[in-house]
């Protein structure tokens, strides 16, 4: 009678009944420890943290008077809201990656002109060493020529080699320079290393890259290929002016009034 009694008490008692001292069961029926389920009762209960004007206050946001407050934005991303596109570095991978995504990026934005900045070196840092492969250039260029807005180049400060090659790569009429910047003509670097086999392959692939840069500059500039293969065979200095001259660029501009945006239009709505 006794052992009848006691198995209509565990029975009664449910899985409680068997549970060990101080393990309560969760919302799933496992049995944790009691202290664990009022840490995940207490986390899911939160205290708002209110500020002036009854607004609740973000965790890890500022705020002053009730409005938040923060760090500015990047310019990076201040320049791509205006249709900015700025290369201020040698062509290596990481860079054409970013200039890449932005132009496919404020293609599908809108169809409003894309101006494109250049302060470059190429594919080779400011003493000659070769840093990256031309294909990073072509890559670009071919972007530029696909996107539907069009894109608009200015030099300033130096546009070498495969750069100057982005640059005359613009829309006729708004290939624009500044008047101290530089431009430089010269041809690929090759950077094999190896066997002989190995470097006399990768010397075609030097020469089928300069034929294309040149024939890209050609193409922009209305001149014969076989005359600006022979000014890239050796390094080739070009003043704004003379730029003008050859075709690679069509004017200088001593004040971006007349063709560039003064004010940029997030400054106004930053004022807002």
């Amino acid at each position: 009678m006794k052992f009848t009694a006691a198995i209509l008490c565990l029975l009664a008692g449910g899985a409680n009944a068997f549970s060990p001292t101080g393990f309560v069961p969760n919302k799933s029926g496992l049995m944790v420890p009691g202290s664990a389920q009022e840490e995940s009762t207490s986390q899911l209960i939160t205290r708002p943290n209110m500020v002036a004007g009854g607004a609740e206050r973000v965790a890890g946001q500022e705020y002053y008077e009730g409005a938040p407050i923060g760090p500015p934005p990047d310019l990076p991303s201040l320049l791509l809201h205006n249709r900015i596109v700025y290369i201020g570095m040698p062509l290596v991978p990481a860079v054409t990656e970013l200039v890449i995504a932005e132009l496919l990026y404020l293609n599908y934005e809108s169809s409003d002109p894309i101006t494109m900045y250049i302060n470059s070196s190429g594919t080779t840092t400011a003493n000659g060493q070769a840093v990256g492969f031309e294909t990073e250039a072509f890559a670009i260029a071919d972007v530029m020529k696909y996107v539907r807005p069009p894109v608009h180049t200015v030099a300033l400060g130096q546009a070498f080699g495969a750069a100057a090659m982005l640059l005359s790569q613009g829309k006729r009429g708004y290939r624009f320079a500044l008047p101290n910047a530089t431009i430089l003509l010269n041809q690929p670097r090759s950077q094999a290393r190896g066997q002989a086999s190995d470097i006399a392959i990768k010397a075609r692939e030097v020469a089928n890259n300069r034929r294309t840069t040149c024939e890209l500059i050609a193409s922009a500039c209305g001149k014969p290929v076989e005359t600006v293969m022979q000014d890239c065979s050796r390094v080739k200095y070009l003043q704004p002016h003379e730029a003008v001259e050859y075709g690679l660029i069509d004017e200088v501009i001593d004040n971006g009034a007349k063709n560039l945006p003064v004010k940029p239009s997030f400054m106004s709505q930053l004022t807002q």
